[in-house]
């Protein structure tokens, strides 16, 4: 994988996509994707509050480049990775991107991100050439050219409330999220799924990224009398709340539930602090199933035992680059843009098994699992 340097900075329904949806600009030529290389810009943060990301996600990207290298690469253009900080607090992604897509520097873009860096990616590169957006997300993109594959909010969410309330019967929530689209999209539907099954959001909370000091959302919650936490924050950001949260000896009354808490982070925790805290999402390393199993061996035959630890975040980009490889497959058959791509139903390499029907619709499976000890046990799949 090639990095350049200067590009790192130092600081429920099936999900529909909408892939050609371009306004007032032509379709993009696949000239590009005919030539004997295909560099893939890959966005992962590589610091701030979601830099713990960044490790498994490389890795993971890796290992698919390999695989796909190994047999005939992309439509038999051999892939190579630019990888591109994507942190939040990065300010030159824009500048970054728009030099890379504008000199043919790279082809198509894979990213691993907060939908708050996918809005700027869009906003600054949109409809140029393909992007796969690979984590859990809230749901809704349809920007021309955008293939977002990751879990929805609303199929995460609605599933996870309802067994919560019907296993563990918590009426009164309150939730705490980044100040960005997807906590704020989440707590807007859980408002409306908690309150299906008979509970109250009794408030919610939005902090910026890096918060350090949660003692007044802990003061929050005592007061409210919250039997429930839905948590919405990203990365370390998570890692510090719930450990003040474990501190306090708060799971002792309140279940947490959380859509992207992945190995990681449950690591930072600790086992201590992490009693009664609960996980709703599409992939767990802890699942036993024959593609996840194959996908785990293939991993640490690559790397070693040594490797980053897998993550539903850090396999999704695994995921991104076979999902990429299948759109782009056929192109030396294709016409002259690639406005129809994604129209027909892919098949492509999942360890969670997830598939693509065609004309925007992805379908993956959703589990909710419990903390226990240092790793993840799934209870049920939702």
């Amino acid at each position: 994988m090639l990095s350049l340097s200067k590009h790192v900075a130092e600081s429920p329904p099936p999900l529909r996509l909408h892939p050609s949806r371009a306004v007032g600009r032509a379709a993009p030529s696949l000239a590009p994707y005919k030539h004997r290389e295909l560099n893939i810009a890959l966005c992962v943060p590589l610091g701030g509050s979601a830099g713990i990301w960044g490790p498994s996600a490389m890795s993971c990207a890796k290992l698919a480049v390999a695989e796909l290298n190994r047999i005939n690469g992309i439509g038999g253009q051999m892939c190579r990775l630019i990888t591109v900080n994507a942190a939040d607090d990065c300010a030159t992604i824009e500048e970054t991107l728009i030099e890379l897509v504008s000199s043919g520097d790279v082809q198509a873009l894979v990213g691993m991100h907060t939908s708050a860096v996918r809005q700027r990616i869009v906003q600054a590169v949109g409809g140029q050439i393909p992007f796969v957006y690979t984590p859990l997300y809230e749901g809704g993109e349809n920007s021309a050219g955008v293939f977002a594959i990751g879990e929805t909010a609303s199929r995460q969410l609605q599933p996870a409330i309802r067994w919560l309330s019907q296993n563990q019967r918590p009426k009164r929530w309150l939730a705490v999220g980044n100040d960005y689209i997807w906590p704020r999209v989440s707590h807007s539907l859980a408002k409306r799924y908690i309150a299906d099954c008979g509970g109250e959001l009794v408030g919610d909370v939005y902090l910026p990224f890096g918060t350090s000091d949660y003692s007044q959302v802990l003061d929050q919650l005592r007061r409210c009398r919250a039997d429930a936490v839905l948590v919405s924050l990203v990365g370390q950001d998570a890692i510090d709340f719930n450990r003040a949260f474990g501190w306090e000896r708060l799971s002792d009354s309140m279940l947490r539930l959380s859509c992207a808490i992945d190995e990681n982070e449950l690591l930072g925790i600790g086992a201590d602090n992490a009693e009664n805290l609960y996980v709703a999402c599409g992939y767990f390393a802890s699942l036993n199933t024959d593609a996840n199993l194959a996908f785990k061996e293939r991993y640490y035959n690559h790397f070693g035992e040594r490797a980053p630890t897998l993550n539903t975040l850090g396999q999704s980009t695994y995921e991104g680059i076979h999902f990429l490889a299948s759109l782009l497959s056929d192109v030396q058959n294709a016409p002259d843009t690639w406005s129809d791509l994604g129209r027909a139903p892919l098949v492509y390499t999942s360890a969670r098994q997830a598939a693509y029907a065609g004309g925007g619709i992805n379908h993956t499976q959703i589990y909710l699992a419990r903390a226990e000890n240092n790793a993840f046990r799934v209870i049920t799949r939702l």
